[in-house]
């Protein structure tokens, strides 16, 4: 042992050093500095500790001097070391994400990160790294739109309010209609599913037609009410609204949340309205059909069953869509609204101050 150094050992750490020894999962590294330990405790000297152990006396000599520093757990934890890569300066850093929100020299719309790594003089995995650690994505953008509607907080609040507190005696239903459905039919015969490959299906087609959904969603028990046509004119609307005033119990008011489309807002359709009076309509602000509930119902229809459909005829679509109507009432689910006007107005206006400072 080298001089000025003496070991110590209390029994608890000789139990567990000894069970490091003879558990066959220790790793290998962590059992020869526990023998190197254990041959000191028990008297032997550098040289046969080199002999039983194979290792240098420089390493003999580091790791009795890190068990008398540390203890056990000195031995069974490796200390960090320097990367062979010296890291990037911070100057470097600093100018990767000084350029990013800023457009690329040359004609794009965003960078990418080869497009860094040349400009800045690093390599591609540093720029990721960089743009990971700092939540920069300039390869993604989010769509929005900002309502311009001068009574939108009242509207807002009007449609929120009969989500979260529809009137006694009454009917919230949510209107839309969904136009051009496509009825499109592969050129050629998918794949299914299997391990290891995911479906597949041409990226060409054949359409055999369209047609338009009208949809009321009923947004206190989740039943909906859809009529397939083909067209979306106020003709088309007015035979769906007598659909659904067929549809909805007498003496039962209904409040019908609509968007601003030109057809919802026809002569002959506010004509029918008079005639109806328990009829109410409650319009969207502008640019803000999300506020629409059955856009949600539009959206699982597209999900789960258009989007990947084949369909070799009209006929076969709209039976594609009365069947998933049929299932949706089958077992409904009632439309619950979460988000607070007063959160959706402070949203929109950070979303107005962001672009008046743009402009």
């Amino acid at each position: 042992m080298r001089e000025g150094i003496s070991v110590e050992m209390s029994a608890a750490d000789r139990a567990r050093l000894e069970a490091v020894v003879a558990d066959r999962n220790s790793p290998q590294k962590h059992v020869w500095r526990a023998r190197i330990v254990l041959a000191t405790a028990d008297g032997l000297g550098t040289g046969e500790i080199v002999r039983r152990t194979g290792k240098s006396k420089p390493c003999v000599w580091r790791w009795q001097e890190r068990f008398v520093r540390e203890g056990v757990a000195g031995l069974l934890r490796d200390k960090t070391r320097p990367s062979r890569i010296p890291p990037l300066a911070q100057a470097t850093i600093d100018r990767v994400i000084e350029l990013t929100p800023t457009e690329p020299p040359h004609e794009a719309t965003h960078w990418t990160a080869s497009a860094m790594a040349a400009a800045v003089g690093i390599s591609i995995s540093s720029v990721q790294r960089i743009w990971r650690a700092h939540k920069l994505r300039p390869h993604r953008v989010r769509t929005f739109k900002l309502s311009r509607d001068p009574a939108f907080a009242a509207k807002l609040r009007d449609i929120v309010g009969l989500y979260l507190d529809p009137p006694a005696h009454a009917v919230v239903l949510s209107v839309d209609e969904k136009p051009q459905l496509q009825a499109l039919d592969r050129t050629q015969p998918g794949l299914p599913v299997k391990p290891g490959r995911c479906a597949t299906m041409t990226h060409d087609y054949e359409r055999n037609g369209t047609t338009t959904l009208f949809a009321a969603l009923n947004v206190l028990d989740g039943t909906v009410v859809g009529r397939c046509m083909q067209r979306h004119r106020h003709q088309e609307f007015l035979r769906f609204l007598n659909a659904v005033e067929a549809a909805v119990p007498a003496g039962k008011l209904v409040h019908a949340i609509l968007d601003n489309y030109g057809t919802h807002k026809h002569p002959k359709v506010l004509r029918w309205l008079e005639r109806h009076p328990r009829w109410t309509f409650h319009f969207t602000p502008t640019s803000a059909s999300w506020l629409n509930a059955v856009e949600g119902f539009f959206a699982k229809l597209t999900k789960r069953r258009l989007k990947r459909g084949v369909f070799g005829s009209l006929v076969e679509l709209q039976a594609a869509i009365n069947r998933f109507l049929a299932e949706t009432n089958a077992d409904p689910r009632p439309f619950v609204w979460t988000a607070k006007p007063e959160h959706i107005l402070e949203k929109v206006r950070r979303g107005n101050q962001a672009l008046d400072q743009i402009h």
